[in-house]
């Protein structure tokens, strides 16, 4: 079973990391070209709802309602029953999503004033970020069955098309700011038009693959089929659990968007960085361990849902720990070697360093919530994750009004991964409480054996890492610098765990 999710997560990872690596030179393609302005901001606001739900639905949080119920119907149910609900499913959303597209495109004024409150007082700024997001917007329609298509996809242990179709994402913006921001008065416009291609194109891109299953959607109206009322009743409060750290974001947009000029820019360039080792590791985990978990539920083998548990908090842990403090202790040196250029100037490091720094800081918290949350669904429990993600938004809100005032935007950015562990904190309380996870033997030694590794690894940043002279290099050295400062820490990092005592069959055995 562990080599059979560690292929599955290979496959997952090596995919998003493709889809990172061009969403990072798309963001600095962006930084260079449009630089950090009103119009930056305006369109970072336009994009951000819909990104918001790009990443409630496609990174985890639509798979976490559809594909327990999907595999029940692979389990217990014949093909044709199975395809019956898909049509029906696929139908039923996409009427619901074009109402909603529909009266989103009305409603955009009032979103960005709800999300972005502070553009009310900058009139050009504030109707420019309306036009942006009626462009956007139909995003929305194309995304949601993008992952419905996912979820079928990995339900059927078909992992790698669904995690390659993000770089349609990125592929289509980079097109738009080469080709088409330049035929615009204003520029910004083409990265819209580039977002709302984008969901045709990703849409499309997983077709064939339902095809070959033998499951491409019919859709048809079926609202009164009880099994789809299920599903879309489990869908709203698991993907309010999955998604909190990202309610949390768009709260924090909404509370720069009262700063300085260029403080949603700079919250939205340190994210980025953030979510890089978050889609790689996190998101795969979970997508990963979903459908296993899902299965031995189905099969009531609770020591068996149990395991798979114990392999991702172990898998989270290794890589989660020495990631959070790496990007803490290289935050200035990655953004001033890929954003700093240009029109992207050395303040603007400066201030997105700071909140990199404090987002960095939650992104164990980012991962656990993650997986442990697949935990309850697997089980249709919805109500536990929700309840403690409120907790989360209301002290995510709390926290942001303590902080904003002496750290600006870090302090909004602060608030969120503070916010993130009190989530993850009784999440993984209430796991333990209950039963449904029990630590497997020797835990507490490989938790001890990481964190000594991760305290060996960031002493040598600490003392290797001069972040004051790295403006003074050009490009390339910056680069060179860069990837042999991180090179050399994951070397120290492995190195240290093998000296203490860690070998691979601690991580496979159960």
């Amino acid at each position: 079973m562990s080599k059979q999710l560690y292929h599955s997560t290979a496959i997952v990872g090596g995919m998003t990391l493709i889809s990172r690596l061009m969403g990072f030179a798309r963001d600095i393609m962006f930084a260079n070209l449009f630089g950090v302005n009103a119009a930056t901001d305006a369109f970072f606001v336009a994009f951000k709802i819909p990104n918001f739900l790009r990443r409630l639905f496609a990174e985890g949080a639509f798979a976490q309602a559809f594909v327990p119920m999907l595999s029940d119907y692979r389990h217990n149910g014949e093909h044709r029953n199975l395809q019956r609900f898909v049509d029906q499913a696929s139908g039923t959303l996409a009427v619901l999503l074009a109402i909603v597209t529909l009266l989103g495109l009305l409603a955009a004024p009032l979103l960005i004033s709800l999300f972005a409150p502070g553009f009310l007082w900058e009139g050009d700024q504030f109707e420019l970020a309306v036009q942006l997001l009626r462009i956007t917007f139909p995003y929305l329609l194309f995304i949601v069955l993008t992952a419905f298509a996912g979820a079928i996809l990995n339900a059927h242990g078909k992992f790698a098309v669904p995690a390659i179709t993000p770089v349609f994402l990125n592929i289509s913006m980079i097109a738009a700011a080469i080709w088409l921001a330049p035929l615009f008065d204003q520029p910004i416009l083409a990265l819209s038009w580039g977002v709302f291609a984008a969901g045709i194109v990703q849409l499309v891109f997983q077709l064939p693959a339902l095809w070959r299953l033998g499951l491409l959607p019919k859709p048809r109206w079926g609202w009164r089929d009880a099994n789809v009322r299920r599903a879309l009743k489990l869908m709203s409060p698991t993907i309010f659990a999955v998604s909190v750290v990202q309610i949390n974001l768009l709260f924090d947009t909404l509370m720069a968007s009262f700063l300085t000029s260029g403080s949603v820019s700079w919250l939205y360039y340190s994210d980025r960085l953030v979510e890089f080792p978050l889609g790689i590791l996190g998101i795969a985990v979970a997508t990963v361990v979903l459908p296993h978990l899902s299965t031995h539920h189905a099969a009531d083998a609770p020591a068996a849902f149990s395991r798979s548990l114990n392999w991702g908090l172990r898998l989270v842990m290794l890589a989660g720990l020495p990631a959070t403090l790496g990007l803490m202790l290289l935050s200035q040196p990655l953004v001033s070697s890929l954003f700093e250029y240009n029109e992207f100037g050395a303040n603007d490091a400066m201030m997105a360093s700071k909140s990199l720094r404090a987002f960095a800081a939650g992104l164990l918290a980012f991962m656990l919530i993650k997986l442990l949350v697949s935990g309850f669904s697997a089980q249709n429990d919805t109500r536990t994750p929700v309840r403690f993600g409120i907790y989360s938004v209301v002290s995510n809100v709390i926290l942001n009004l303590l902080l904003i005032l002496p750290l600006a935007h870090a302090g909004v950015a602060l608030a969120t991964s503070l916010s993130a562990y009190i989530n993850a904190g009784l999440l993984l309380k209430t796991l333990l409480k209950t039963r449904i996870l029990r630590l497997d033997q020797g835990w507490w030694l490989f938790a001890t054996r990481v964190i000594v590794a991760t305290t060996i690894m960031s002493a040598f940043l600490l003392t290797a890492v001069d972040a004051s002279i790295w403006p003074n290099w050009n490009a390339a050295q910056r680069g060179l610098h860069l990837t042999a400062t991180i090179v050399a820490a994951m070397l120290i990092y492995a190195f240290s765990l093998v000296l203490l005592g860690l070998r691979l069959r601690h991580l496979t055995e159960h």
